[in-house]
């Protein structure tokens, strides 16, 4: 091939992947309503009485890694469910998930586990809903969902508060997603069908924000949720201390992640008022953010426009600087209660989006408080971190729900 031939065909790769993702995208033309324009994720009001976990509302769905012709992953049975859960505040929600069991019967060590899988970022938008984004073949945790069902386990996954039913989403707000988390376990059991019951063991897996959220369901469980026969935690880019994220992505080429905190925590936490920090830029953007999806021609173009800003190119006064702030920040770090069970903890080496050190301080904290963790670092960033670890920390799981007993290696440094 010639030179010419060479440039010309490094010039068309990056083009020709561009189109194929928003001939993708603009595919949802055609698809089923999102989650704002579909009844099933408007909760009653009020609620009906009941307990954390319980079903509210389900109906079947599709799980398919099919984003054309929906076609369904054979031998699994999906369910959306919208159930009771409990928000930053103490205060009682609705949650919406989905519920995925094998129609193979279970041949493993007692009765089958259940993988309450915690998702990553994805934006703020209902449509980023993994409810919504599994049923059409257009999430990219499907493969590795997928790699938990063919071990023959039930998944539940949990769109959060917020993404998905009405209100903002509470991006990384532990308090609020580590309950979100354990309740769609709670409501796995008690799906009439699902074949699940209480005393099903449990574990939890999630990367990255959703590593944040199987984390604080981890330090939560005991208190929140003592019932569940919980086996293990797998936790993988755990932004454990927000403040310290924030400052690592500044003037970085995501620092619009550090946006996506602040109207999580404001919509967890409405005394607040973000609105009252932003100048003109803030506004604007914050607009655009409110119903974003990351994986969009929207999302991506809004990605773009912050590369290299700084937080304080939206603000006029750094909110992170107020004492209110700081104080529900605080109650939302990691590291302060020893979980339940022993986790399986793993970091990139060189992750560029949530930084090494603070993951590695919660290992420590988690070690200090008495907690069984095995520590791994991995050789890549944060993406290639998640694709590096599935593998490590559903082998890790396995062993766990088969009753082998671990010891960690907080002996390590």
């Amino acid at each position: 091939m010639s030179d010419t031939l060479r440039r010309r065909s490094s010039r068309r790769g990056p083009i020709a992947l561009a189109v194929a993702l928003i001939t993708l995208l603009s595919l949802s033309a055609c698809d089923p309503p999102t989650p704002d324009q579909d009844d099933f994720y408007q909760p009653p009001s009020p609620l009906p009485a009941g307990q954390p976990g319980d079903v509210i509302r389900s109906r079947a769905a599709t799980f398919t890694l099919d984003p054309i012709d929906k076609t369904p992953v054979p031998g699994v049975t999906s369910t959306q469910v919208l159930y009771r859960s409990t928000n930053a505040l103490g205060q009682p929600n609705a949650v919406s998930g989905t519920v995925l069991v094998p129609t193979t019967p279970w041949i493993g060590i007692g009765s089958r586990p259940l993988l309450s899988w915690a998702v990553g970022t994805r934006g703020v938008g209902d449509a980023c809903a993994p409810s919504y984004t599994l049923s059409q073949g257009a999430d990219y945790e499907m493969l590795f969902i997928k790699a938990a069902l063919d071990r023959g386990w039930a998944v539940a996954v949990s769109d959060y508060e917020g993404l998905g039913t009405p209100g903002q989403h509470t991006y990384v707000v532990g308090q609020s997603e580590g309950r979100a988390v354990l309740d769609v376990a709670r409501a796995a059991q008690r799906l009439p069908g699902s074949g699940l019951s209480a005393s099903s063991p449990v574990g939890l897996m999630g990367y990255s924000q959703g590593g944040g959220a199987v984390g604080w369901a981890a330090e939560l469980a005991g208190s929140y949720a003592p019932e569940l026969n919980i086996k293990g935690t797998a936790a993988g880019g755990i932004p454990g201390d927000l403040p310290a994220v924030a400052e690592f992505v500044e003037g970085g080429p995501v620092v619009a992640l550090a946006l996506l905190a602040s109207i999580g925590l404001d919509a967890a936490y409405p005394e607040l008022d973000l609105e009252t920090y932003l100048n003109d830029n803030g506004r604007a953007l914050m607009e655009k953010a409110e119903d974003l999806c990351l994986v969009s021609v929207d999302g991506i173009a809004t990605l773009g426009e912050t590369i290299f800003t700084s937080r304080m190119d939206y603000v006029h006064t750094d909110p992170l600087a107020s004492p209110a702030w700081q104080a529900r920040l605080d109650e939302n770090q990691l590291g302060s209660t020893k979980p339940k069970g022993p986790v399986f903890q793993y970091h990139g080496g060189v992750d560029e989006m949530v930084p090494f050190a603070q993951a590695r301080d919660l290992r420590r904290s988690w070690c200090d408080e008495g907690a069984t963790v095995t520590w791994a670092v991995l050789p890549g960033e944060h993406v290639l971190g998640m694709v590096e670890g599935v593998v490590p920390a559903l082998d890790w799981l396995s062993l766990r729900f088969a009753g082998v007993p671990t010891f960690g290696n907080c002996y390590l440094p």
